[in-house]
């Protein structure tokens, strides 16, 4: 049976759309489905701040509130912005549905590392592609699951570049085999402090500061991470003059990033 729930500052667009996950789509004007965990799941919305999923009771509860986040009060921590930050407050109120995702730490390294130098319909498509060719079946769905790290560690880099990943394949090759053998535990590194998480994550090949700092945010909610690619450097450069303003946003830096970096990258600066 399904669960319609009555939720504010939760918009499946502009979650679908912010660069934080890649597998959830917009399947018609008002529902979107995700691949995660190994499930699909769909939302649609009813209108009047209503959202049916299409998971049981105790999966929502056990699954999907802290996949999307929905026990952070958003209405405090957003009423917490410095007020006197013009160009962050106008973003915070166009992007209102937006929330920082917790994702699976396994696919949200892949999908990082995928994700440089390409732009968000890319990379949605290198990662149904790796899924389509190594993930297992998910019924009821024509999508399959992410691939586990044991099924990419058993590739070749010939056979992950025939998928276009390109100079990413042998980072992708890497980051499998360091988790599938256990070099790196992904479960484990999450007990650990920002600067020796950071460091785990940055042993992967081709994995630097700012793919790090994404995995930690929207992988292991370390809210404190602002990720700097290359929209949030023009905000830095074009609205704050050069000088980061996040030191100054204290715990919730990476969530007012991400307001940041959707208004920066569908190119409004205006004020």
């Amino acid at each position: 049976m399904p669960v319609t729930l009555t939720l504010s500052h939760f918009d499946p667009e502009q979650i679908t759309q912010s660069g934080q996950c890649f597998r959830m789509v917009g399947v018609d004007g008002s529902t979107h489905e995700l691949i995660a965990f190994g499930r699909c799941l769909r939302v649609t919305t009813l209108g009047g701040g209503r959202y049916r999923f299409t998971c049981t009771p105790a999966e929502m509860a056990a699954l999907w509130r802290a996949y999307f986040d929905l026990d952070t009060d958003y209405a405090a921590l957003l009423a917490a912005a410095p007020p006197d930050d013009a160009f962050l407050q106008q973003a915070i109120r166009r992007g209102h549905g937006l929330r920082i995702l917790r994702q699976e730490p396994w696919e949200t390294l892949c999908g990082f590392i995928l994700s440089q130098r390409k732009n968000l319909k890319a990379i949605r498509l290198s990662m149904e592609t790796l899924a389509a060719a190594y993930g297992a079946p998910i019924p009821g769905s024509a999508r399959n699951a992410f691939p586990a790290p044991a099924r990419l560690a058993a590739c070749t880099e010939a056979e992950l570049r025939a998928l276009g990943l390109g100079y990413r394949a042998p980072y992708i090759l890497d980051a499998a085999r360091r988790v599938a053998s256990g070099a790196l535990d992904l479960a484990a590194i999450a007990a650990l402090p920002d600067e020796a998480l950071l460091a785990a994550l940055m042993q992967v090949n081709g994995v630097g500061m700012k793919v790090a700092d994404c995995v930690m945010l929207f992988a292991y909610a370390r809210y404190r991470r602002a990720p700097v690619d290359v929209w949030i450097r023009r905000v830095i450069d074009q609205v704050y003059g050069g000088a980061s303003p996040f030191a100054g946003y204290g715990a919730y830096a990476g969530i007012y990033q991400q307001y940041l970096f959707v208004r920066m990258r569908d190119g409004d600066v205006s004020v």
